[in-house]
């Protein structure tokens, strides 16, 4: 939709011909800005209720900062994932507005804080090592304005550190359930509560893992109702359909 036709929209709004709700939903198809290597999408906010997010692997630094520039200009809170501290280092020139989470590996551009949920997600951990993907999703949904608890450490193998959290785990309104090895927490969880689980495999684990496939299966095949499974390592992914499912 260029100038003109947006121009004719409104006109014909003004004279009765297009309803409100069908120019917005016309505006949701406004174009995006082609940088050449990159097509930045500036309306996703308006359709999805949250920024384009910029996953940082195998882009270059200078790379996404123009897409950050782009994105700055229009948008308040921008997250950019899988990013290392030379692209927080890039993204600090442009704007001082920018806190790195080393361990979730996310850039955020913070230009102002977000109304926090009443309703609290909670973001549980299997073991130490899954703490990096979990983090992910806690930051994440974070970002998007939610309460977020963090119970970590708690895997089935001392099952008893995962009771002594059971008043955080109970009073979430969604959990994120974030395991490796053979990613047995997730069902356990979805066990004990009546909110929805989102169960995310991680890589973590010997050979016979998989690089994380034995947690993905143990997941998909759980006996546990209210599940739903993300891709391996994807707590970005559960952090972002978490703070949906919050904001109901």
């Amino acid at each position: 939709m260029n100038i003109e036709n947006l121009r004719k929209l409104l006109e014909n709004v003004k004279d009765g011909q297009v309803s409100v709700d069908e120019a917005l939903t016309d505006l949701k198809k406004l174009p995006f800005e082609d940088l050449g290597f990159v097509k930045v999408d500036h309306h996703r906010n308006i359709r999805n209720g949250y920024p384009e997010v910029i996953y940082s692997q195998g882009k270059t630094v200078e790379q996404i900062k123009s897409i950050v520039e782009k994105l700055i200009e229009r948008n308040n809170n921008i997250m950019a994932t899988r990013a290392d501290y030379q692209v927080y280092e890039g993204i600090k020139e442009i704007t001082e507005d920018v806190v790195y989470y080393e361990e979730a590996r996310i850039v955020v551009v913070k230009k102002r804080d977000l109304i926090k949920t009443e309703k609290m997600i909670a973001v549980v951990s299997a073991g130490t090592s899954d703490i990096p993907v979990a983090e992910e999703a806690a930051v994440t949904c974070e970002t998007m304005g939610n309460w977020v608890e963090r119970v970590y450490d708690v895997g089935v193998a001392g099952i008893h550190r995962l009771f002594a959290k059971s008043d955080t785990i109970m009073k979430a309104n969604v959990l994120i359930v974030v395991a490796g090895m053979e990613g047995a927490l997730a069902s356990v969880v979805s066990g004990l509560v009546d909110k929805p689980v989102i169960a995310v495999p991680t890589s973590i684990g010997y050979g016979a893992n998989f690089k994380g496939l034995s947690a993905l299966l143990t997941m998909l095949n759980s006996c546990a109702t209210g599940i739903g499974v993300v891709n391996i390592d994807n707590g970005f992914g559960a952090g972002f359909l978490a703070g949906m499912i919050n904001k109901l």
